[in-house]
């Protein structure tokens, strides 16, 4: 009996074996069991570097092997197996063909995640019931209050004043899914669209911001999250991006660092697309409601700052700050429209999280 590293063919796990050489087969032994029995006629010999044995059986699942190191037991093993050697010889023909395949295999999934995806998110997401998105939405939901660590403020004059903000802003448009804003009790500076149509304000957010029009226009931003089920699009795109990059990369060692950084490149593209075109619809909004959505811009740099020294500014999800500000300055008007709120509603919104 001597080592040898065995692959059952179900599993990827390698697993370390001693060799017994029976009359008609070799037994491959972990402990004293015999995890298989594989017929010398059946064994044939795999391709690999000259200092490994690899070898499969015939009466074994396909991806089944065995590879032995040992240059005493490999010879007995060819020795009692000598049509394992038949059929090795690969010709650098073939060996070109193979690669050539592979490589282009691989051109097909990243072509496919990068460009066909986004196509395929855009085409299916609208096909999606609503019913559908928003059981979606509820478990979405339950990670982002595990990931914020918040509690939702929903309260008091607060809460009133974020209905009639709310109220208003829709009033103007049609949406597939009823908007349901709710404040999430964090300093984190931030608000997010979930699928279902449940869009969180950050309390942060709200600390910083210096008038109504401010939350009005990021509201109206999450609002045309809403309108185009951008939520529901990056999920769709986003396991399927994952399915195809583990598929190409596989399961080896670092392959979770690549599909990470696969994913973060291919959605990170696809939401600078959706925030651009959130903020155009976020635009529109103000405007019809005769409000400039200039100060949606200024509460963004205020933020996150101008993000001009930003050092991979292609993995940001959202379009640099500043180049955000500059297109809503283009659309600025002067605000004909009342005002959104009054002093003591806004007010009662900046202070909707304070206790009591």
């Amino acid at each position: 009996m001597a080592a040898a590293v065995f692959y059952d063919g179900l599993a990827a796990k390698p697993r370390p074996v001693a060799l017994r050489f029976a009359a008609d087969a070799v037994e491959i032994l972990e402990g004293e069991t015999v995890a298989a029995r594989w017929a010398y006629p059946d064994i044939k010999r795999l391709p690999v570097e000259a200092a490994r044995l690899r070898v499969r059986s015939l009466g074994a699942p396909e991806l089944a092997r065995l590879e032995v190191e040992d240059e005493a037991l490999a010879a007995e093993l060819l020795r009692r197996s000598p049509q394992a050697e038949a059929g090795i010889t690969t010709d650098r023909r073939t060996i070109a063909r193979i690669v050539g395949w592979s490589l282009a295999a691989a051109a097909s999934i990243v072509l496919t995640t990068i460009y066909l995806l986004p196509l395929a998110a855009n085409q299916l997401a609208p096909l999606v019931p609503a019913a559908l998105e928003r059981r979606l939405g509820e478990a979405v939901d339950n990670q982002v209050r595990v990931l914020f660590d918040g509690k939702a403020c929903d309260g008091g004059p607060g809460a009133a004043a974020l209905g009639k903000l709310v109220a208003t802003l829709t009033s103007r448009v049609e949406l597939p899914l009823a908007a349901e804003v709710r404040v999430l009790d964090t300093a984190i500076g931030n608000a997010l669209a979930l699928p279902g149509g449940r869009i969180y304000l950050l309390d942060g957010l709200l600390r910083r911001a210096e008038s109504p029009d401010e939350i009005a226009g990021i509201l109206a931003h999450e609002l045309g999250h809403v309108a185009r089920r951008d939520a529901l699009r990056r999920l769709i795109q986003a396991g399927g991006s994952s399915f195809l990059l583990g598929l190409l990369f596989g399961d080896i060692t670092g392959g979770g660092t690549l599909i990470l950084l696969g994913r973060t490149l291919v959605d990170s593209s696809y939401s600078r697309e959706a925030e651009t075109d959130a903020d155009r619809f976020a635009a529109d909004l103000m405007v019809a409601l005769g409000r400039s959505p200039q100060p949606m811009g200024a509460l963004l740099v205020r933020i996150t700052g101008t993000q001009r020294d930003m050092p991979l500014p292609f993995l940001a999800s959202h379009p640099v700050s500043e180049a955000r500000l500059d297109a809503l300055k283009a659309r600025e008007s002067p605000a004909t429209g009342p005002p959104l709120l009054t002093e003591e509603e806004w007010r009662a919104l900046k202070s909707i999280c304070k206790a009591g």
